[in-house]
This record gives structure tokens, C-alpha cells and sequence, in this order.
């Protein structure tokens, strides 16, 4: 697909949410299941996709930033990764770092199913659910 008019976005990723998605044994090893999630984000940079439901089309993931917390704090993580370590929890990083982003202009994605953590987000912010992120990393 070409361009079309893809809007640049910061994709913003609840990791442990991505994680809870899918049964795949992630409550085992949190953060082996973290890097899962996180070692296929650094392709998704540069790339134009159609966007979730919420966006006005397709989307250019400009940048992909993983958060994680707890457990997942120990994943072995790709050096080319960008990766938040939430110095507490999770959501609270993630709305503080969109809204950061939203007040510099940049377009925000961020791919969450928590309802509470949604409606954190800035009111530019396109939410995504997990399986917009799971269908691009094909898991």
C-alpha cells in the first residue's frame, strides 16, 4: 500500500495488556512474554498500515514505544527496542508519556484495551486494542 495520506504516529504499547491478550502461558514468565511482545516493534518503525477503527486511516508508525512494568522489568529486550520501564505502574507511565508526546504535536496511538487507561489519554490520542498490534506481529 502507498502512503494515501498515512498521518505519522508515536505508537504507545501496554505491553502487559498486549501480553494478557493472547493465553499463551505469559503469566509463567513475564518477562519473557514482555519480549515477545516488544522484539517485533522495531520493524513496525517506518512502516504504513491501515489504522484501528478509531483512526481517520492508514497510519505511519513513526516510532513504537513499548511500557512495561512488575516482572516484565527484567526482559531480555533488542538492543533497537524503545522501551519504557514504568518506575511504578504501567498506566500512569503511559498517560503521562502520551500526554508528553500530544503537547510536543505528535500524533499518539496507543494500543491498550483498558477502558480506564483510554480515558487517561489525551483527546488526540487514536486507541487501539490488542489485536490491531497482535495482527501486525503476527502472533
Amino acid at each position: 500500500m502507498g502512503d494515501g495520506g498515512a498521518i505519522d504516529v508515536e505508537v504507545i504499547v501496554d505491553a502487559a495488556n498486549v501480553m494478557g491478550s493472547r493465553p499463551d502461558g505469559w503469566w509463567r514468565d513475564r518477562a519473557a512474554a514482555a519480549s515477545r511482545v516488544v522484539a517485533g516493534l522495531p520493524a513496525l518503525v517506518g512502516r504504513v498500515v491501515d489504522g484501528p477503527d478509531a483512526s481517520p486511516g492508514p497510519v505511519r508508525i513513526a516510532r513504537a514505544t513499548a511500557v512495561i512494568e512488575g516482572a516484565a522489568k527484567a526482559a531480555d529486550l533488542p538492543d533497537d527496542a524503545d522501551v519504557l520501564r514504568a518506575p511504578a505502574d504501567g498506566d500512569s507511565a503511559i498517560a503521562e508519556l502520551a500526554a508528553e508526546r500530544a503537547s510536543r504535536g505528535i500524533r499518539v496511538l496507543v494500543v491498550t484495551a483498558d477502558r480506564g487507561l483510554r480515558a487517561r489519554l489525551p483527546d488526540t490520542a487514536i486507541a487501539a486494542g490488542p489485536n490491531w498490534l497482535n495482527a501486525l506481529l503476527g502472533r
